[in-house]
């Protein structure tokens, strides 16, 4: 099913209405299109051919935004890249996605020069900070967009330790926006602020439902507690997305509860919200409107609106009206109190993996998506997800997943097991922990092992405590007790 493209259509009926604001810049519809087309033109004088994959890795968030609608009106493939991510860890996704180009700007350009060498054979990388592109290059654009088409590749981490690319087409973030919209509702002047990383699936999720939906999105490059507060104010933001942990450092700041005013809703995603920071918003008039998603679904599945959080504290909500959502065991929908595992299916969710058959089948069968986590439905069909998959950490918003921490820290010459699992801590949530067993007569020092792992993965994802042990806790069959290990961690 082809519908018009949609910033081609914004840039008719929308012209000159506010489409993003970035550090004091407005640009309008005419003005996104025009530049987009442009930068897709270069794209295409760069030998980039619709549906390519092109990896975007970028601080910049006016530059991303842009980025990201170039390359759609290229009509390539979007691979966001996180820049939290080490250099190995990058390779391994331009690799696995075969990019035809990396797009960076200047805070990225090292990373992104370290990432693509170890590519074979190298991927091309084009700093459009450095360098503008050919000025002569015809503007390329689009009229139309195949629903069914494939827009993005997001990668996410795997129970395996390697990540898989979920594919995500045109049509999953359309109705993910038309699902989104009776439940939060859509105003002529909604202003967005997006304060997280475009690179996740709830930025791009919020770029992509301005467009369709005519409003503006509000970009920061950085979370900064205090920038948010001045947007609130200055900006008259209406929706907000974020992640427990940045709400959190907002309220730290003690803030006048008229900053709030003008906000129809906070969207609080990515981890379970505090039952303390619930209170705390309540307390201050905010509108908090937690969610629950993955990126599988393209973003929100189930949302729980500000007028229900007083009577249904610590609940994700309801399904939006295009998505359904079980809780079932052994196969079978459970009843209202009975617990089970969350499966989704509707128009919102992932056809499946990128080249990843065995992963797709595994997660997708018969029309539902088995999202692993364990959740509850009350009389009323709203959902309570009681755990974010029994291994998954989710620290400040971000997925770490133990096995991957694990197959690194075995590469270390001097460690022979490892088990990581997740530990409260009063910032992020959660961080990763692990327990290290030594190969006889070798020795491994706690900062040695956190620097080995520092040069492997993302900051996030490295142990921010070891405990050196003499052998892991697992059952008659060998499986690590990882509940055992979060009981070691608390003794």
């Amino acid at each position: 099913m082809r519908i018009p493209d949609w910033l081609t259509r914004r840039a008719v009926t929308h012209r000159t209405a506010a489409a993003l604001m970035h550090d004091g810049e407005t640009w309008d519809y005419e003005t996104l299109w025009r530049r987009a087309r442009q930068r897709a033109g270069q794209l295409a004088a760069r030998g980039v051919h619709p549906g390519d994959r092109v990896a975007v890795l970028m601080r910049h968030g006016l530059e991303y935004a842009l980025t990201v609608h170039a390359v759609i009106q290229a009509e390539a493939v979007l691979v966001p890249v996180n820049w939290r991510l080490a250099a190995s860890e990058i390779a391994w996704q331009l690799a696995d996605a075969d990019v035809a180009w990396l797009l960076c700007d200047e805070a990225c350009a090292g990373l992104a020069a370290d990432a693509a060498a170890l590519v074979t054979p190298a991927v091309p990388v084009w700093n459009v900070a450095d360098d503008p592109g050919p000025p002569d290059a015809p503007a390329r654009g689009r009229e139309t967009i195949d629903l069914g088409a494939v827009f993005t590749i997001i990668y996410t981490s795997g129970t395996t330790g390697l990540p898989k690319g979920a594919v995500l087409t045109y049509g999953n973030f359309l109705w993910s926006a038309m699902g989104s919209a009776p439940q939060l509702g859509v105003l002529p002047g909604d202003r967005w602020l997006v304060p997280m990383p475009l690179f996740h699936v709830g930025g791009l999720s919020v770029l992509m439902r301005s467009v369709i939906y005519g409003t503006a999105a509000v970009i920061h490059d950085r979370f900064d507690p205090l920038q948010v507060l001045e947007a609130l104010t200055r900006d008259r933001i209406t929706l907000l997305s974020a992640v427990p942990t940045m709400l959190q450092r907002v309220l730290a700041l003690d803030p006048d509860p008229r900053c709030f005013s003008s906000l129809r809703a906070v969207l609080l995603g990515g981890s379970a919200a505090p039952p303390g920071l619930l209170a705390a918003s309540a307390e201050r008039g905010i509108p908090v409107a937690t969610t629950y998603g993955l990126t599988e679904t393209t973003s929100q599945a189930a949302t729980l609106m500000p007028q229900d959080a007083a009577r249904k504290m610590g609940s994700s909500g309801q399904p939006l009206w295009t998505t359904e959502i079980r809780v079932v065991r052994d196969g079978q929908p459970m009843p209202p109190g009975e617990e089970g595992e969350i499966v989704v299916r509707g128009p919102t969710v992932t056809p499946g993996y990128w080249r990843r058959p065995d992963a797709t089948a595994e997660a997708i069968r018969d029309g539902w998506l088995h999202t692993g986590d364990i959740g509850v439905f009350d009389a009323d069909g709203f959902l309570y997800v009681l755990d974010r998959r029994s291994d998954l950490i989710v620290s400040g918003g971000e997925n770490v997943y133990p096995a991957e921490v694990e197959r690194v820290l075995c590469q270390h010459p001097a460690v022979a097991e490892a088990g990581v699992v997740g530990i409260p801590d009063p910032i992020w949530g959660h961080v990763p922990a692990a327990f290290v067993v030594l190969w006889p007569d070798r020795r491994a020092a706690e900062a040695e092992l956190a620097s080995f792992c520092r040069s492997r993965l993302a900051a996030y994802k490295v142990p921010k405590r070891f405990f050196f042990v003499d052998a892991l806790p697992r059952n008659a069959s060998g499986k690590l007790l990882r509940r055992a290990l979060r009981e070691w961690a608390q003794a």
